[in-house]
């Protein structure tokens, strides 16, 4: 059942598209976005190609009850950071210096002289005309927020370091406020191979229409099994928490009458 507000994630970084790093802030956000009631519909990757992350913004905004947009990377100061132009062009609005980032750099580097702050930094300070800035708790380039139709978009900084802090600093408050499902999740080891389980899997999900579940052939372990996540959303923790109970039970008895051992491990 889709939610009635969404949440769409872009990383964007060519780097990443090259495979040349891995994306653990998708990661992350992921589970910190579940864990706070929200529901990412969405998670993309970018190359830093100025048309195509256009396009692909775009795209999210015109799509149906998109209510929040993330992205990730291209805040930096180098000629490939291209964020804010790319948002600043798709809202018709010009790009201006924000004096209080700026303020805020020279206070940390203590620096007395509006003309001792470096292009690099004049660069990260730039932002979207009517944005919202909020500064790196971390680092230099600081969370920009802007309002387009019916989305907020929050652009936070790539380094997994300072995109953690700004996260947790200032959009998982917003997640937190606007998103009201709650989540709980399980996972569970069944001794048996794909092709037997995943009737199974698909009986749990039509019997709950709120619970999905995931089975992960790769990471099959020799003295337990293949690991299989139940993850159950609803409107009240109480409401979830006896809902993955009810599922887990029914899993657990649907598995066993084929033969098949079930064991149980709770997330950390």
């Amino acid at each position: 059942m889709e939610s009635e507000s969404v949440i769409e994630l872009f990383s964007i970084g060519t780097e990443l598209t090259l495979g040349q790093i891995q994306d653990t802030n998708a990661y992350w956000i992921a589970q910190q976005t579940f864990q706070l009631g929200g529901t990412i519909r969405r998670i993309s990757i970018l190359r830093d190609e100025f048309d195509e992350m256009k396009e692909a913004i775009q795209g999210s905004i015109e799509r149906r009850q998109t209510r929040l947009i993330i992205t990730t990377g291209g805040l930096g100061p180098t000629p490939d950071d291209m964020t804010v132009e790319m948002i600043s062009e798709m809202m018709g609005k010009d790009v201006i210096v924000d004096q209080a980032t700026i303020q805020s750099y020279m206070e940390r580097r203590q620096l007395r002289d509006r003309s001792e702050v470096s292009e690099a930094l004049i660069k990260m300070a730039t932002v979207p005309e009517t944005a919202t800035v909020f500064q790196n708790p971390v680092g230099w380039a600081p969370c920009i927020s802007v309002v387009v139709k019916q989305s907020t978009l929050m652009m936070m900084p790539g380094p997994p370091r300072e995109m953690q802090a700004v996260f947790e600093a200032y959009i998982a408050p917003i997640i937190s406020e606007r998103f009201s499902a709650a989540g709980a999740s399980v996972r569970v080891y069944v001794d048996s191979h794909e092709s037997g389980v995943s009737p199974l899997m698909q009986q749990v999900m039509e019997k709950f229409p709120n619970v999905y579940v995931k089975a992960y052939v790769a990471l099959r372990e020799e003295n337990r099994g293949m690991p299989v996540d139940i993850v159950t959303t609803g409107s009240s923790q109480d409401d979830i928490e006896l809902l993955l109970q009810e599922s887990v039970n029914y899993f657990r008895e649907i598995v066993t009458a084929q033969g098949n051992s079930f064991l149980i491990e709770t997330k950390q």
